[in-house]
């Protein structure tokens, strides 16, 4: 169980309560599920999976954490919701997934008790649900082996972002439930960098993430105006 202060309650309820609906690809996690091929590629593009060791910060039901296990990685999955992590378990024992394991802690604490254990640590769709996100970001550089790769994604906070991940997503296309996001938390691609900088992480590759409502596609390219991806290395 974590002590670290850098919890909201209100999200993790919020997350746990839907908690039973991760791998249902039709509900309110259809976006992760239809996205997550285009980030595991991504993470691949920079980093081989075979036998390395993996954290993923923030797992949820277990959605990236079981593809990069599958990808020949040893995963371990953390994150505070009880329900999501029972989820994912259950999941990856329904697969048969192996080489994974699913632990209740935060990044803080988990940097304290194991510095520098993992290979790679990602962290997506995560820091934009934390009062402190260059907390989290320091435990992703304390937590990576030196020379180690870190993936993170977030939402940066411009009128486009808001129009696009709050109202679009939320209200007018109901691709989330209303109140998943608050503007307030997203974060610009200059404060993340700032925030990995500042603890011997350097950016490597910086990619933004489109939606085609008409279509219902996502793909990357140069523009980070919404959601963005960004892979750094410690020093």
């Amino acid at each position: 169980m974590s002590n670290s202060s850098n919890v909201d309650s209100g999200e993790i309820e919020k997350f746990s309560q839907l908690a039973h609906r991760w791998w249902d690809k039709d509900s309110e996690f259809k976006p992760l599920h239809a996205i997550n091929p285009i980030r595991l590629d991504w993470i691949k593009s920079h980093v081989t999976l075979t036998g390395q060791s993996i954290l993923d910060i923030g797992c949820g039901g277990g959605i990236l954490s079981e593809s990069m296990a599958q990808g020949g990685a040893f995963v371990t999955g953390i994150d505070l919701s009880v329900k999501a992590l029972k989820v994912a378990k259950l999941h990856a024992l329904e697969v048969g997934t192996q080489n994974i394991e699913y632990v209740e802690i935060s990044a803080e604490d988990l940097a304290r008790d194991k510095p520098e254990s993992f290979d790679i640590v990602t962290c997506m769709e995560m820091l934009e649900h934390v009062p402190d996100p260059s907390l989290v970001v320091k435990a992703c550089a304390r937590l990576v082996k030196p020379g180690g790769w870190v993936f993170l994604s977030t939402i940066n906070r411009n009128v486009q972002s808001f129009l696009m991940a709050i109202v679009g997503a939320e209200y007018v296309l109901k691709m989330l439930p209303k109140g998943t996001h608050e503007y307030a938390k997203f974060i610009r691609p200059s404060e993340l960098l700032a925030f990995c900088n500042a603890c011997g992480l350097s950016e490597v590759d910086l990619k933004g993430l489109h939606y085609n409502p008409l279509t219902e596609r996502y793909w990357l390219n140069q523009s980070t105006q919404v959601n963005y991806f960004m892979a750094v290395q410690k020093k």
